[in-house]
């Protein structure tokens, strides 16, 4: 079955061999993500993707993440914020960590 997740970019790592790390806002928690060019490293995200979910960082961006029957992303969505989704809100479930 296919599902999707709202919410925000909070933290992202690029490292020099070009992988990245996304820290993902969503549902009240923090889901990290990995993208690497690198076939034989563990990726749970396409490079495209993960490149341009890390642009919307420290931005009023918010992303809708698509996933297929088998777990893996299909598609993004990006959108402008509501006030829904508080910066103040965000920042308060990253100092719990």
């Amino acid at each position: 079955m296919s599902y999707s997740i709202f919410g925000q970019v909070v933290g992202v790592r690029k490292f020099v061999n070009g992988d990245l790390e996304l820290d993902f806002y969503h549902d009240d928690e923090i889901t990290e993500y990995r993208s690497s060019n690198d076939a034989g490293k563990l990726s749970n995200f396409p490079m495209n993707l993960a490149e341009t979910l890390a642009t919307t960082l420290a931005t009023n961006v918010c992303v809708e993440i698509y996933f297929g029957e088998d777990g893996n992303p299909t598609h993004i969505e990006l959108e402008e914020c509501d006030d829904d989704l508080d910066d103040e809100e965000i920042d308060d479930d990253l100092d719990d960590e």
